[in-house]
């Protein structure tokens, strides 16, 4: 019998603080998307970390933040004429998005400076921590970055600025997920090479998908071609229609029928490599590693189901929102398929003599 290591029993309290702070940058990834769907993003047009935690009390301070609006383009050429009742819908969408991501600044800090204190992290987890704090400052100055492209010259942010600010959440989102499972106490899955390489790929192909999603949401490229599975009259569009800017790299990125062509295309593809990965997981008996394929392949049906809807219904707000929402559900799947298939080099890890082929 060979034995294998595998990590001891976990914090239990830090595990429910990370779970709580994921749960929290879903929300706040929902809330972007609710605040990019209703045009609200450019509605404060400062960056204050702290005093902008305050929102306008007065008539005479909402009229302040109002007339600070209307000096920018997207007031002048989309807007012109809004009343400040509907001024302050706008407003507070941004607000609340920014008031979130402080508190989850202070979620993440706080319990974490508590746990250094405690002296209970190993130095392997404290170092991620670490860099998870430091994305996540990061991750503040990219959404100023990204609002700032829309202040000037342009009626809404740059779509590559948002597509960086919504894949940074998201990559944040992913490294806690791992974390958390790092600490939880199982055994290694014994299981072929090639589900460990599908697995990954996966993931690989989920962010590309979310980053081409961004693409589509910052160039309102949804609002545009909403007919399936044809797009532009035919499956795969003329190639003068798709790359006609130069270089043609810019396609990639700004041409919308392309923007769009290329994230139905991964789409496809993601729903056919889960697919595969689930066949030869169940196949394999590779125990719950196949039930996770499983759970993630039925995640990317309805993702593409929820994509379809929101394309022909011309992006409602409300499948727009489930769409983004299931998009998170699957990376958390890819993400724990990963690690459920990868080796068991816990954070925390102490040697336990585990049999190879007990599943966990």
């Amino acid at each position: 019998m060979t034995t294998i290591s595998a990590p001891s029993e976990p914090h239990r309290a830090v595990r429910w603080w990370l779970i709580s702070v994921a749960a929290l940058i879903a929300l706040m990834v929902l809330v972007g998307g609710a605040t990019r769907l209703t045009e609200s993003g450019l509605s404060i047009v400062e960056w204050k970390p702290v005093t902008g935690s305050v929102p306008p009390l007065t008539e005479t301070q909402w009229t302040e933040a109002f007339e600070a609006y209307k000096k920018i383009p997207q007031y002048r050429e989309l807007n012109a004429g809004m009343s400040l009742s509907e001024f302050k819908e706008i407003f507070w969408w941004e607000w609340s998005h920014r008031l979130l991501g402080r508190f989850i600044g202070v979620a993440y800090l706080l319990p974490f400076l508590f746990f250094l204190w405690r002296g209970g992290l190993s130095g392997e987890l404290k170092r991620r921590l670490w860099l998870l704090f430091g994305l996540g400052g990061l991750q503040g100055a990219v959404g100023w970055w990204m609002v700032a492209s829309g202040l000037t010259e342009r009626v809404e942010v740059s779509q590559y600025r948002l597509a960086t600010h919504l894949l940074l959440a998201l990559l944040i989102f992913a490294g806690i997920v791992w974390t958390v499972r790092r600490l939880a106490d199982r055994p290694q899955i014994v299981a072929p090479a090639r589900l460990r390489l599908t697995s990954a790929l996966l993931l690989v192909v989920t962010l590309v998908q979310i980053y081409f999603g961004a693409l589509v949401a910052g160039l309102r490229a949804g609002r545009a071609y909403n007919t399936w599975p044809q797009i532009d009259g035919a499956f795969i569009p003329s190639g003068e229609r798709l790359l006609f800017e130069t270089p043609w790299w810019r396609n990639m990125f700004d041409n919308v029928l392309t923007v769009q062509f290329e994230h139905r295309m991964t789409a496809y593809a993601l729903f056919v490599l889960a697919a595969l990965h689930a066949f030869d997981a169940v196949r394999s008996r590779a125990g719950s590693a196949a039930s996770g394929a499983l759970w993630l392949f039925a995640a990317v049906s309805v993702q593409a189901l929820l994509g379809i809807l929101t394309l022909l219904n011309q992006v409602p707000i409300g499948l727009a929102l489930a769409h983004q929402a299931v998009a998170i559900v699957v990376l958390t799947l890819a993400v724990m398929q990963v690690e459920r298939l990868a080796s068991r080099q816990s954070v925390e890890a102490q040697p336990r003599a585990v049999p190879v082929g007990q599943t966990g």
